[in-house]
């Protein structure tokens, strides 16, 4: 039996057609449901464009939906030992890990991305080609010269960091960057500074739901965004939600935690791919691969046997 270690994607990665297949499936009625609770009429967002799905308040349910019915359809035949997931992927990480029902994750990011959404100030961008300690200096010389704040929002593999802040704050973050040998500045099309200071009023107005989800100790540890850590308990876990909105998503750090649970492959469930080229830029050797549909959920098992894991 192959142990894995899944790891679900953030914001980004939402894509037209990417819930084609499990707009029917068991589970999804519920799902839907709860998000309807909300105002959300998530079965016709995914039915949509990609503009339909663009809006935070609507991308990150969108990516739970995904990442929570995949996730029941994979191949028995493999051992999960560990979970992770980035920004919004750590709640289907949680309910991969059984530390949250499903549909209390839908209603945590419902509530969540609509908490974002309000937030309108500020942007992201990302640094290419300079270290994480290179460019959280040149956020602290663009707060000192009072066009901040900017700050580190993910590390997400080596020579790739994006910083979040006000607008002049990040525009003056990348020129300086540029100037340090940063290889390129790719401003990220977003609704505000998520991961930043800026974010604290969002925090606060999803404090209440997060405050009231019943959260209970995970069956398999998750790799915590703010800090990286390996985490089972419940109070722990709701601790690092708490400062998710507001800090850092520290992604190199949870991948190497997971890769010291030994799993003999690291699995992205979702779209896009875009964990599974970063894991491949933390640690090359390492054996990953994605999940984003129902019949590479259920054949994961012989894939990874295919492969030598």
């Amino acid at each position: 039996m192959s142990r894995v270690a899944l790891c679900f994607p953030g914001q980004g990665s939402q894509a037209k057609g990417m819930a084609d297949d499990l707009l029917d499936v068991p589970g999804a009625a519920g799902l839907f449901e709860q998000a309807e609770a909300q105002g959300l009429d998530l079965r016709a967002r995914l039915a949509g464009d990609d503009d339909d799905l663009r809006p935070t308040e609507v991308a990150q349910p969108a990516l739970l939906f995904v990442g929570v019915l995949l996730t029941t359809m994979l191949d028995p035949a493999v051992e999960v030992v560990g979970v992770s997931g980035h920004s919004v992927g750590e709640y289907a990480a949680l309910a991969a890990a059984a530390a949250l029902p499903a549909s209390e994750a839908m209603r945590l990011v419902v509530a969540r991305g609509g908490a974002m959404a309000s937030m309108r100030e500020g942007t992201m961008a990302a640094l290419l080609g300079l270290d994480a300690d290179a460019v959280a200096q040149v956020c602290r010389e663009v707060d000192e010269r009072g066009q901040g704040p900017v700050v580190v929002a993910n590390l997400n593999a080596p020579g790739q960091v994006v910083v979040s802040g006000t607008v002049a704050g990040v525009r003056a973050a990348g020129e300086l960057a540029k100037g340090r040998g940063a290889r390129r500045v790719l401003p990220l099309n977003v609704s505000g500074a998520f991961h930043s200071p800026l974010m604290e009023a969002a925090a606060e107005r999803f404090a209440a739901a997060l405050d009231a989800a019943p959260l209970v100790d995970a069956r398999v540890p998750v790799a915590c965004n703010v800090d990286g850590a390996l985490v089972t308990d419940a109070a722990g876990l709701r601790a690092r939600l708490r400062r998710q909105l507001t800090g850092a998503v520290r992604w190199s750090d949870c991948v190497e935690a997971l890769l010291s649970l030994r799993p003999d492959a690291l699995v992205e469930v979702g779209a896009g791919g875009v964990l599974t080229g970063l894991a491949r830029r933390i640690a090359p050797a390492v054996r990953a691969v994605s999940v984003a549909t129902p019949g590479e959920a259920h054949s994961l098992g012989v894939r990874l046997v295919a492969a030598g894991a």
